[in-house]
C-alpha cells in the first residue's frame, strides 16, 4: 500500500483496511496534523495552567472578556440538519459490530457511535469500528457469534429495523494520541484520526442518504477547543469539497471549565452546532479533577449517593437548557447507566429510576436523553412522547426562569451524603474490573447492573485520590490512608477472584494501573493515559 508523503503506520493492517485507510482519508489526516496539532498542544498546556491556578485557590466563574458573546441576542445556531430535529431518545455504545447491530435495531432515534468513553483505541479497535459504520452504512453488516464451547448455538445477527438512528460519532477528545498513525513521525491526535477517517470514507455516502456527518464532541474545557474543531470542520468540509455548514456538532458539557463557557461553545460552532449535552459523568469526575487538592469546599460523599437533583449538579443542567434553548439549539440530557437485569426487583428498582430520571429531564426542557441498552429505550421515549407529544423536540421552551449564578454551580460543599467504606471499597472494585475490559479492548462494561464506562470509571480512581490525599475519615470513623486502600484492594481482588480466572486476561495490568493512578503524589489527568502505553 503506497502511503501519502509523511505518513506513517506502525499498527496491522489487516482484511479490509486499505477501504478506511484510504490515500484521501490518510491526506486529510496529514493536513490536520499539520495545520492544527500546534494549537491542540497549546491548549493542553492550558489546561494545566488552569488547574495549578485551582491548586493555588483559583476559582472558575463566567468569562468577562466574552460578555459581549453573552448578552448579544441577536445570534442563533443553524437549523437541525436532516434527520437531527427529532432526538427525544438516543442509545450510545461502541462500534464493536454485534454491538453496532443492536444499536441500529434499538428504535432510538440517534446512536451516538462511540470512539471514545465506550471503547477503547486498541488500533483493531479504531479501524474495524471505522469499517463496522462503513458497512452499516452501506446496508451490509451482519455478524454471526460462533458457538460456545458448551455446544450453546451461534447466532446471527442482521439489522431488520425499518426505521434506523441517525448515526452521530464520537471521536476522542483532544488529549488522547494516536500512536499507530504518524505524520511526519509523530504521533496524531486520536480525535481528529477519528473524524477524518469516517468524515472521508463515510460523509459522502451519509449526504446521498439524505443524512449527514454528524459528530458528539467531548472531554472539551473552553471554547477555544470548540474554536479548534470548528477549523477542523472548516479544513475537512474544504478539502473534501463538501459545502460548509454540512458537519453537525453537539458539544458534551462534561467538564467543570466547560460549563462556564456553554454559551461561547455554542457561538465557536453555530454554523456546525446541533446543541449540547449534559455528560453528567464526566462532568462528576471533571469537578473532582478541578478542586482534587481543596478536600473542604470541594469533597463528594459515595459516588453512586450523588443525584441530578443536588444543588450543584441541578444548577449546571437548568442552564445547559437555558442556554441553548436561547440560541434555538438542542439540550440533550445525560445517560441512564441502568441495564435490564435477570433479577426481577433489580429490574423493577432500574426502569423505576431511569423513568424518574427522564421524567424530570423532559419536563426540566431537554430535547432527548440518552440510555445504555437497549432495552430501556422504550422507557426514555415514553418520558419524552408524554412531553413533546407530535412535536419533535421543545427548543420553543426558553426556561426564561432559570437564573444561575457562578456560585450555584460551584455549591459542591451542599451536596448531602456520606463517604463510607463500601463506596470506597466500590470504587477500587469497578476501577480495576473496569480497567481489565478496557485494556483488553472492551470499554463498556457491565457491572453491578450498571454500565460502566471510562467516565465512571474516571469518578471511581478519582474519589479513591482525592480522599486519600485529603485525609478523609469514612463513616466508620476509619481514616483514609495509603494502607487502607492498599488492604482494600487486596480484599477486593480476592472478591473479583471468587467469580474470575484471575490468571488469565490483563488482572495484574489492571491492578497495577489502578494501583499507581490512585496512590500517585501526582494526579494522572486521565487514566486511559497510562492505560494506552500498556496496550499493544
Amino acid at each position: 500500500m503506497d502511503l501519502p508523503s509523511g505518513i506513517e503506520i506502525t499498527g496491522p493492517m489487516n482484511n479490509r483496511y486499505e477501504e478506511i485507510l484510504t490515500p484521501r482519508a490518510l491526506e486529510l489526516v496529514a493536513l490536520l496534523h499539520r495545520e492544527l496539532e500546534g494549537r491542540r498542544e497549546e491548549l493542553l498546556e492550558r489546561r494545566g495552567k488552569r488547574m495549578r491556578e485551582f491548586a493555588e485557590g483559583g476559582t472558575l466563574d463566567f468569562l468577562p472578556e466574552t460578555a459581549h458573546i453573552r448578552e448579544d441576542e441577536s445570534w442563533r445556531v443553524a437549523e437541525p440538519a436532516p434527520r437531527l430535529a427529532d432526538r427525544r431518545v438516543e442509545i450510545t455504545g461502541p462500534t464493536e459490530r454485534k454491538m453496532t447491530i443492536n444499536a441500529l435495531n434499538s428504535g432510538a432515534k440517534v446512536w451516538l457511535a462511540d470512539h471514545e468513553d465506550a471503547n477503547t483505541p486498541l488500533w483493531e479497535n479504531v479501524v474495524q469500528g471505522q469499517l463496522n459504520l462503513l458497512d452499516a452504512i452501506r446496508g451490509t453488516i451482519s455478524y454471526d457469534n460462533p458457538a460456545g464451547p458448551d455446544g450453546s448455538p451461534g447466532k446471527h445477527y442482521e439489522v431488520t429495523a425499518d426505521e434506523q438512528p441517525t448515526i452521530v460519532v464520537r471521536p476522542r477528545g483532544w488529549h488522547l494520541p494516536e500512536k499507530h498513525l504518524l505524520v511526519d513521525g509523530a504521533r496524531t491526535s486520536g480525535g481528529l484520526v477519528d473524524f477524518a477517517l469516517y468524515l472521508a470514507t463515510c460523509g459522502r455516502l451519509q449526504l446521498d442518504q439524505g443524512s449527514g456527518p454528524y459528530f458528539y464532541l467531548p472531554k472539551m474545557e473552553s471554547h477555544l477547543e470548540a474554536r479548534l474543531w470548528n477549523d477542523a470542520f472548516n479544513l475537512a468540509q474544504d478539502f473534501l469539497d463538501i459545502p460548509r455548514g454540512t458537519i453537525r456538532a453537539t458539544v458534551l458539557i462534561e467538564t467543570y471549565p466547560a460549563a462556564f463557557e456553554m454559551e461561547e461553545i455554542l457561538y465557536e460552532l453555530r454554523e456546525h452546532s446541533a446543541g449540547l449535552n449534559a455528560g453528567r459523568w464526566d462532568y462528576m469526575f471533571s469537578v473532582i479533577k478541578c478542586f482534587r487538592t481543596r478536600g473542604k469546599e470541594f469533597l463528594l460523599p459515595d459516588r453512586n449517593s450523588v443525584t441530578m437533583t443536588v444543588p450543584f449538579m441541578r444548577a449546571y443542567t437548568e442552564l445547559l437548557v437555558r442556554t441553548c434553548h436561547k440560541r434555538g439549539a438542542h439540550a440533550i440530557g445525560g445517560m441512564a447507566a441502568f441495564i435490564p437485569s435477570k433479577d426481577p426487583e433489580v429490574n423493577d428498582f432500574a426502569f423505576k429510576k431511569l423513568t424518574e430520571d427522564k421524567t424530570r429531564e423532559a419536563g426540566d426542557g431537554f430535547d432527548g436523553s440518552w440510555v445504555a441498552h437497549p432495552g430501556m429505550v422504550d422507557a426514555c421515549r415514553d418520558a419524552f412522547d408524554a412531553v413533546l407529544g407530535d412535536a419533535p423536540n421543545q427548543r420553543d421552551k426558553l426556561r426564561e426562569d432559570v437564573r444561575v449564578t457562578a456560585a450555584d454551580l460551584l455549591d459542591v460543599r451542599s451536596t448531602p451524603g456520606e463517604m463510607t467504606e463500601q463506596g470506597l471499597r466500590s470504587n477500587i472494585s469497578v476501577g480495576i474490573q473496569y480497567l481489565e475490559s478496557w485494556l483488553r479492548g472492551m470499554g463498556a462494561v457491565g457491572i453491578n447492573n450498571l454500565m460502566e464506562d471510562a467516565a465512571t470509571a474516571e469518578i471511581s480512581r478519582s474519589q479513591v485520590w482525592q480522599w486519600l490525599h485529603n485525609d478523609i475519615e469514612l463513616s466508620n470513623g476509619e481514616r483514609v490512608t495509603r494502607e487502607l486502600v492498599e488492604r482494600l484492594i487486596e480484599e477486593e481482588m480476592q472478591k473479583i477472584g471468587e467469580k474470575a480466572d484471575l490468571s488469565q486476561g490483563r488482572w495484574e495490568d489492571a491492578r497495577a494501573t489502578f494501583t499507581e493512578i490512585s496512590l500517585a503524589d501526582e494526579y494522572a489527568d486521565f487514566l486511559t493515559l497510562p492505560a494506552y502505553e500498556r496496550m499493544p
